[in-house]
C-alpha cells in the first residue's frame, strides 16, 4: 500500500468516525459541562435545612439511631441503604416499599450523621431523575434509554477514540508544512477554520483521549457489575441459595463496626441492606474506601451476615471493577477539587469548538464539492450546445 492510499484511508477513517458521533459527543459535552461542577450546582439547589450547629469534634450518631428514626418516618417501608457522605457530615437513608424494590419505589432520607436531625425527605428516584441534574445525568449517560442507551453512548465514545487516533495519524502529513499552531486567518473561512481544527485537537489529544476511554469505561459499569454479581458474588453466596431476607436484622452499626475490624484503616462508604437489589438477600455488604487521595476513590465490599452481624468474608474486586472505580472521577475532573474541575470544563468547551469545526469543515467541503460539480456539468451542457450561426 503507498503512503498516499494509506493517508486517504486514515482520513476515509477519520471523517466517518467523526460524522457518526459528532452529535451524540456533542449531546455528552454539553451535559458534562454541569456534571463537572455538580456538588457545587446541587449544594446551590439543594433546599435542604442546614446541618447542625455542633462541635466539629462531635461524633457520629449511632447508626441505629438514624435507621429507627427513618422507619417512624415512612413506617410500613424497609430500609434499602446507607450513603455516607464523603465531604459532609451526613447521611441519605435509602428506603423502599419492599426489599429490593428500591429502583421503583425507592426514595431517601437525608439526615445529619452527628445528631440524626433530618435534613430533607427526598423525593422518588422515578423523580427526581427529571429535575435539572438528573436530566443532564440521564442524558449525559444513556438518553433515557436504560441500559441499550449506555452501550450505544459506549460505543460512540468508542469512535470519538478512533477518530482521535486516525486524526493524530493525519496530523503530521497535512501539517507538515506549517509551523506548529500557525492559523492561516487572512486565507479563506474553511482554511482557517481547517487550521484551528487541527491546533485545538492536537493540543487537547490526551485529555480528550483520557476522558474518551474513561467515558467507554463508565458506560460499562452496568454490564460490569452484572458480571461481579453473577459470578464472584454468586459464589460467595452459595451457602446461603434459596434463604430469604431475615424478618431479624442484626444492627446496622453492629455491621459497619464489623466491616471497620475487617479492613483497618477504611471508613464505610454505603451499606447495602439484606435484600437491595445490587446486594444479597442475606448480608449487608460495606462498601469500604481508604482515606489517601486514591483509595478514597476505590471502594471494598464486605459482607456481614445480615442475622449476626458475624463477618462473612471480604470480597475481592476484580480488575475490571477497579478500573472502572478509578475511571469515574477521572472522567469528571473529581480528584483534585474545583481547580481541576474549571481546566476539565475549559477542555470540554475546546473540545465542543473542536466537533462543531470539524462538523462545518465537512458541510463546507461537501458545498465546494457540489460547486465544483455543477460548474463542470454547466460547462459540458454549454459545450454540448451547437451555436447557431447567423443567416
Amino acid at each position: 500500500m503507498t503512503a498516499a492510499s494509506t493517508i486517504k484511508t486514515w482520513y476515509w477513517i477519520h471523517k466517518w468516525t467523526s460524522l457518526v458521533c459528532t452529535i451524540f459527543l456533542l449531546i455528552i459535552c454539553l451535559t458534562g459541562l454541569p456534571l463537572v461542577f455538580h456538588h457545587e450546582i446541587e449544594h446551590w439547589l439543594d433546599d435542604a435545612k442546614p446541618l447542625s450547629d455542633v462541635p466539629a469534634n462531635t461524633p457520629p450518631a449511632h447508626l441505629d439511631k438514624l435507621v429507627e428514626s427513618a422507619k417512624s418516618l415512612y413506617p410500613g417501608e424497609v430500609i434499602d441503604y446507607l450513603f455516607f457522605d464523603p465531604d459532609e457530615p451526613q447521611v441519605w437513608v435509602g428506603m423502599a416499599k419492599t426489599p429490593g424494590d428500591g429502583q421503583v419505589s425507592g426514595h431517601a432520607v437525608r439526615m445529619d450523621a452527628r445528631t440524626g436531625d433530618v435534613l430533607l425527605e427526598g423525593p422518588l428516584y422515578t423523580e427526581d431523575k427529571f429535575s435539572f441534574m438528573g436530566i443532564m445525568l440521564a442524558l449525559h449517560v444513556d438518553l433515557f434509554a436504560g441500559l441499550p442507551g449506555e452501550l450505544f453512548l459506549g460505543f460512540m465514545g468508542l469512535l470519538f477514540c478512533v477518530a482521535i487516533v486516525s486524526g493524530v495519524v493525519l496530523y503530521g502529513p497535512f501539517m507538515k508544512k506549517l509551523e506548529f499552531g500557525t492559523v492561516r486567518a487572512a486565507r479563506s473561512s474553511r482554511l482557517k477554520w481547517l487550521d484551528l481544527h487541527n491546533l485545538l485537537g492536537i493540543v487537547t489529544l490526551v485529555w480528550a483521549f483520557v476522558v474518551g476511554v474513561t467515558g467507554v469505561i463508565n458506560e460499562l459499569s452496568t454490564p460490569l457489575f452484572r458480571l461481579w454479581q453473577s459470578t464472584e458474588l454468586v459464589r460467595i453466596l452459595e451457602p446461603y441459595k434459596g434463604q430469604t431476607v431475615p424478618t431479624e436484622l442484626a444492627s446496622a452499626q453492629l455491621a459497619a463496626d464489623t466491616a471497620k475490624k475487617a479492613l483497618p484503616g477504611n471508613e464505610v462508604s454505603f451499606i447495602a441492606f439484606p435484600g437491595n437489589a445490587f446486594g444479597s438477600p442475606h448480608h449487608y455488604i460495606a462498601w469500604m474506601r481508604g482515606d489517601t487521595p486514591l483509595t478514597s476513590k476505590l471502594n471494598t465490599p464486605v459482607l456481614v451476615d445480615g442475622k449476626t452481624g458475624a463477618l462473612t468474608t471480604v470480597a475481592k474486586m476484580p480488575w475490571y471493577l477497579t478500573a472502572l472505580e478509578v475511571s469515574r472521577p477521572l472522567h469528571f475532573g473529581d480528584y483534585a477539587g474545583l481547580p481541576l474541575k474549571i481546566i476539565w470544563a475549559l477542555l470540554d468547551l475546546i473540545t465542543i469548538v473542536v466537533l462543531v469545526s470539524g462538523l462545518y469543515l465537512w458541510v463546507a467541503r461537501r458545498r465546494a464539492t457540489e460547486a465544483r460539480i455543477n460548474e463542470l456539468v454547466k460547462k459540458h451542457q454549454a459545450a454540448a450546445t451547437p451555436q447557431r450561426t447567423p443567416a
